[in-house]
């Protein structure tokens, strides 16, 4: 069953990782799929064939979604190239570890900017097309980290807190518009970043978590594809962790 079919969806930093897996698993349940990428163009060209292969309509856009001003153009340009809006994915992220008696402003104040501004940005940029049609599901990439801190990571942290923050606050104003906003907390999740880590210290994550395994981009995918459905229709304004039991 197609859960998302004929369904418009925009996913900020689809062209890798988490992004590129929930743009995959979005089209093959129907959705057509816009989706932002920084600068791998050809990555970004690739993902759109993949896509397109699914039967669904998809389109990259270089887009900075912590620009204000970029980001109410992508969404204008999207509605322009697909007619709705009806999910918008907030998934862009960085980080810039490191303690916080070593950490500059700089590294703190652009990882709140491309993490937590972007998602206001983008959010902002659908609210008008979503309230006309009355329906929308915004979903925003948050972190266990965010839940529960890491050391080296107050800047990550406190962005991805502010998600949640933000992500609640959005549902209890929107929610008497059938406008739906909820958070997505991964773990431990193996893309391409992880492979260049070292096995050892890999496996003593996995060995960490209950499930006894790191996530994949399709165990993110797939909570992604139930908050955009209709299938999640009474349920607004929470977090869920897809980490493995990791904060159990």
């Amino acid at each position: 069953m197609k859960l998302l079919q004929d369904q418009n969806v925009i996913i900020t930093g689809g062209s890798r990782g988490i992004g590129r897996g929930i743009a995959t698993t979005f089209a093959k349940h129907g959705a057509n799929v816009a989706f932002t990428y920084n600068s791998s163009t050809q990555a970004a060209e690739e993902l759109v064939k993949e896509l397109e292969g699914f039967g669904v309509k998809a389109k990259a856009y270089q887009s900075d979604a912590a620009d204000f001003d970029k980001a109410q153009e992508l969404a204008k340009l999207v509605l322009e190239d697909f007619g709705q809006i009806d999910a918008l994915v907030n998934n862009a992220g960085i980080t810039k570890d490191n303690l916080l008696m070593r950490m500059s402003e700089e590294d703190f104040d652009k990882v709140i900017k491309v993490n937590l501004n972007s998602v206001f940005n983008l959010t902002k940029a659908v609210l008008r097309p979503m309230l006309k049609q009355r329906k929308g599901s915004i979903i925003n990439m948050s972190s266990v980290v965010g839940i529960k801190g890491n050391a080296g990571q107050s800047n990550y942290s406190a962005s991805k807190a502010g998600i949640i923050g933000f992500s609640k606050s959005v549902a209890l104003e929107l929610g008497s518009r059938n406008i739906r906003s909820n958070v997505i907390a991964p773990g431990f999740i193996e893309t391409e970043m992880t492979e260049k880590l070292d096995e050892n210290t890999v496996q003593g994550w996995r060995d960490s978590i209950p499930l006894k395994r790191g996530g994949t981009p399709e165990d993110i995918a797939n909570a992604c594809v139930f908050l955009a459905s209709d299938m999640s229709a009474y349920i607004t304004g929470q977090t869920l962790s897809v980490d493995g039991g990791m904060l159990t």
